[in-house]
């Protein structure tokens, strides 16, 4: 798909790290840009900006979804990229001996599903919108559309405490291949990018020296990754007709430990 003032793009997660990246990416060779986040200030700023549009949008609500879709729409038009990069994470142990009292307590369920919630079926529920509204359009060049996913290394080498977020980022890995064989005859495109430990925002409170150790954990380069990494292979993912059902590790190399 050629990338240019043609073409609409919508980044749920926009407002920071990847998703801020890719936005960038994207802006820089005339796409228009829509954002989603549930931050407003930095969201309203960055479309601002790169001359888009931004919504207040709780991928774990179906009406947010539609009405950011909505509002996204009515400014841009219907995209024909969507790049999902909204999540977060959490660490808690499957079952944990408080260290002082000895206590023993199974991992909230609740904190489990809100994991799953957010990084999977909120994943899943901008895919199918989106899909939905890129079936409405006629193909460039025997296209409709180009759909990429962030799920990450941990889906397949997750550490201690991260139960459920590497089962969320999994079930994102298992599902890239049936989506892109359902959307198939739509002329939709669907790609998963796995990346290692990167510079974002998650990282931001870490003190230098600990980055600097998790930077040396990787083969080579020997470094955090940074968010214009992850951009260029998403705009790769989107650009290259051929690139489809994929899911790529972005993460020099490494191979978590436990821990």
């Amino acid at each position: 798909m050629e990338l240019n003032s043609n073409i609409t793009a919508v980044i749920t997660g926009g407002a920071s790290g990847l998703g801020e990246a890719t936005a960038r990416k994207l802006a820089s060779m005339g796409v228009n840009i829509g954002l989603m986040d549930l931050n407003v200030e930095k969201g309203e700023a960055l479309a601002k900006e790169l001359g888009g549009a931004f919504a207040k949008v709780d991928v774990t609500s179906d009406d947010d979804v539609t009405a950011g879709f909505a509002t996204l729409r009515a400014a841009n038009g219907q995209e024909r990229l969507l790049i999902n990069c909204a999540g977060t994470g959490d660490a808690v142990k499957t079952a944990s001996r408080d260290r002082k009292t000895g206590d023993i307590k199974p991992h909230s369920m609740s904190r489990f599903q809100r994991i799953l919630d957010i990084n999977l079926s909120g994943t899943f529920r901008c895919i199918a919108q989106s899909a939905a509204g890129m079936m409405t359009l006629d193909p460039i060049n025997g296209e409709r559309g180009a759909i990429v996913n962030t799920a990450s290394a941990a889906a397949e080498d997750g550490q201690v405490g991260q139960a459920a977020y590497s089962a969320s980022k999994a079930g994102i890995v298992g599902m890239t291949l049936p989506i892109a064989r359902d959307l198939s005859r739509e002329l939709i495109r669907v790609n998963t990018i796995l990346p290692g430990i990167f510079d974002t925002p998650l990282l931001a409170a870490a003190p230098e020296q600990v980055k600097a150790a998790l930077g040396a954990m990787v083969p080579h380069p020997s470094r955090l990754g940074v968010p214009e990494e992850f951009a260029s292979l998403a705009i790769e993912m989107c650009r290259n007709g051929y690139f489809n059902g994929e899911d790529v590790r972005l993460d020099g190399a490494i191979r978590m430990a436990p821990k």
